[in-house]
């Protein structure tokens, strides 16, 4: 089976690391919205400030490092990025034993990890495309992808059962040894890197800064591949706040039922991530992106007719399944064909910018969608989200261009934009 076969040790280490961090990550989601209200008192106005403002600043911080990690080797970045998020991660704990801890250094450290972790996955990309043959690159993502969904199945529950035994801090604390166990898996995979050819500038020139940008706008495969993924992830995200109004709130269904909703449908994750590779080795991935980019949009109108009781529990979790599905079949097609296109020389620029690019426009999204559903109600909101999703995939190209070009000349990926 082509996607259980070894690709080597030095992958298995990358992978350990990916999964610890990712299984911390998700342990401790919504750690620090819990322990906003729990521990500080916050209202929803400063949840939904901690849930945007973090994340957004931290792409905005994370763009002028992408430039300076181009001209580094990747392994000590992704080290460094990682020790940085433990670093600042226990400090809440810290802060928290001794009765310090306030709504601004949870902002900070906010700020802090959504920072480093834009920078720790752009190098991370740039060192996957260096570490493994091209062929390998569909199978690698299609595993980080399944690492994903299993984190996501698992992991809240777990950490909501701990926080309920332990309090609000323990997932932070698991989270932050998390980050410090992969930079040991990172560190364990050996210095074999090759080093960048390019000088190291002593500061990153503007031009440097737009680069990613560039690259992603002025590359026919890529351009609509980019508008349509922003476009897509922040609509999906900014109904989900509604969605739990909605079933919570005013369906009245039990906390443990609404995790149930999203935990079971993760196993469409699983499912998804290990048809990829087959999906593509069959239909070719210009045919697979289309057809899952363009499926993954139609269901989430589906949860605008959520109703009480089993009936609606039930139609929340065959929509999240296919949705999830869809995205999980998507995603590492998407990645591998993103790397396939970007020359080495701008991996982790380009990375950089399609990840910033995404967390801020999620979070202006999210915010908007806040104050529509306080003005027209919960299901509205998620009703017209369904309803613009539907138009996404419109962005989607119609035009086959998979061929690899992550290794052309900067001026021939440019130029094929010209026609």
């Amino acid at each position: 089976m082509a996607g259980r076969r070894s690709l080597g040790r030095r992958f298995g280490w990358l992978w350990g690391a990916y999964a610890v961090s990712t299984a911390g990550t998700w342990l401790a989601f919504d750690a620090f919205a819990l322990i906003a209200v729990l521990a500080l008192d916050a209202g929803p106005a400063q949840v939904s400030l901690l849930a945007a403002v973090g994340p957004a600043v931290g792409a905005a911080v994370s763009v002028p490092l992408g430039p300076w990690v181009e001209v580094r080797r990747k392994r000590p970045v992704m080290m460094a990025a990682d020790l940085v998020r433990c670093a600042v991660l226990l400090s809440v704990p810290v802060a928290f034993a001794f009765g310090r801890l306030s709504f601004g250094q949870l902002l900070l450290v906010s700020v802090a990890v959504a920072a480093a972790g834009i920078t720790f996955n752009a190098a991370a990309g740039a060192f996957l495309k260096d570490l493994l043959p091209r062929q390998d690159l569909l199978v690698a993502n299609g595993r980080f992808e399944a690492t994903t969904w299993t984190a996501s199945m698992v992991g809240p529950p777990l950490g909501g059962a701990a926080v309920g035994l332990f309090g609000p801090v323990t997932t932070v604390v698991a989270d932050a040894v998390s980050y410090l166990l992969s930079a040991a898996g990172i560190r364990a995979i050996g210095d074999a890197e090759r080093r960048p050819a390019r000088p190291e500038p002593a500061v990153p020139r503007a031009r440097d800064l737009l680069e990613g940008w560039r690259h992603i706008l002025a590359d026919p495969a890529l351009r609509p591949l980019f508008l349509n993924t922003l476009l897509v992830n922040s609509l999906i995200m900014a109904a989900s706040p509604p969605l739990l109004i909605l079933m919570v709130d005013d369906l009245h269904f039990a906390p443990w039922q609404y995790a149930l909703a999203f935990a079971v449908p993760c196993t469409g994750g699983l499912l998804g991530s290990r048809l990829a590779p087959r999906l593509v080795a069959r239909h070719g991935r210009h045919r697979v992106l289309v057809t899952a980019g363009a499926l993954r949009a139609g269901w989430p109108i589906g949860l605008a007719f959520t109703g009480p009781g089993a009936p609606g529990l039930v139609l929340v979790v065959l929509v999240e399944f296919g949705l999830i599905t869809c995205c999980a079949v998507y995603n590492p097609v998407l990645a591998t064909h993103r790397l396939d296109r970007t020359p080495a020389g701008r991996v982790t620029r380009t990375l950089s910018a399609w990840s910033a690019t995404g967390k801020a426009a999620t979070a202006t999204m999210t915010a908007l969608w806040g104050v529509l559903a306080s003005r027209t109600g919960p299901r509205t909101a998620i009703a017209l989200a369904g309803a613009l999703l539907l138009l996404t995939p419109l962005l989607l190209p119609r035009r086959d261009d998979t061929t690899e070009a992550g290794d052309e000349p900067a001026s021939v990926a440019v130029r094929s934009d010209g026609g």
